[in-house]
């Protein structure tokens, strides 16, 4: 049973990276040949710093989800605080709504988002595309935001206000730290969903605003660029590198705070 274990789960990690692998390697290909390797290069790497199409889709993309992003977090936080407070039958009203840009197909919301900007005259651009963004993010922040608000103990709030806070300041110095891990979540999950968003950004950006999912779909018509397994190649590194970091500086974390522990006792 351990060995049938062990390889499922090597399978399941082999179905998993396998693809990233052959990605990777293929960004040193000689060649533009996506099936055989002729020989390493890194002529692709230095194409890519030289392509401005490729960058602009790049930068845009980095614009529109941390803009969204932040956007998301004030309008999403906002709203778990209201809905928290609300009497249980309008606060399950309002979840089940939030719930509908979720599990609503991305066609739907693509499609329905552009309807509504050519019916308001809106033109397609960077306004539109990360209206759409904000709209799907803000239902992912209120999730992550609100169970942090149900772990915390309401009388925390009440004291604060009796020893002087007023409303603001008993929310920044109680409130948001409490909620914080939370916000911290909604955003960055805000900001993943709309850098790997393609068929909103379709449906919703213009021609001189258009993300990377949408440049590198156009590209696959005729033929995908190596010097988009060269970018992708970068973006898993630094992906790669901050969960390393985090774990890093997590087990430092951990070691330190054992460390105190036993020195008390």
């Amino acid at each position: 049973m351990k060995f049938l274990s062990k390889f499922y789960v090597a399978i399941i990690y082999l179905f998993l990276y396998l693809p990233i692998a052959v990605l990777i390697v293929f960004s040193f290909n000689d060649t533009k040949s996506r099936t055989v390797f002729t020989g390493f290069t890194l002529k692709w790497y230095e194409k890519l710093f030289t392509n401005d199409v490729i960058l602009s889709a790049l930068f845009n993309t980095l614009l529109v989800a941390v803009v969204a992003g932040v956007f998301a977090v004030i309008l999403g936080t906002f709203a778990a605080i209201g809905i928290n407070a609300m009497n249980s039958r309008l606060k399950s009203i309002l979840l089940n709504v939030s719930y509908l840009p979720i599990i609503n197909p991305d066609i739907i919301t693509g499609v329905s988002l552009m309807l509504l900007f050519l019916f308001l005259k809106v033109k397609l651009g960077y306004t539109t595309l990360i209206l759409a963004h904000i709209t799907f993010n803000v239902p992912i922040v209120i999730f992550n935001v609100l169970p942090k608000l149900r772990q915390m103990d309401k009388n925390v709030y009440n004291a604060a206000l009796d020893l002087g806070c007023n409303p603001g300041q008993a929310f920044k110095k109680v409130v948001l730290p409490e909620i914080m891990p939370g916000i911290a979540a909604g955003f960055l999950l805000s900001v993943t969903y709309s850098f790997d968003d393609f068929v909103v950004s379709y449906f919703t950006s213009g021609p001189t605003s258009q993300t990377l999912s949408v440049v590198i779909y156009s590209m696959v018509r005729l033929k995908v660029s190596p010097e988009i397994n060269a970018l992708s190649t970068i973006m898993f590194a630094v992906v790669l590198f901050i969960l390393l970091l985090v774990n890093v500086i997590e087990v430092k974390k951990e070691k330190y705070e054992t460390k105190m522990m036993e020195g008390e006792n």
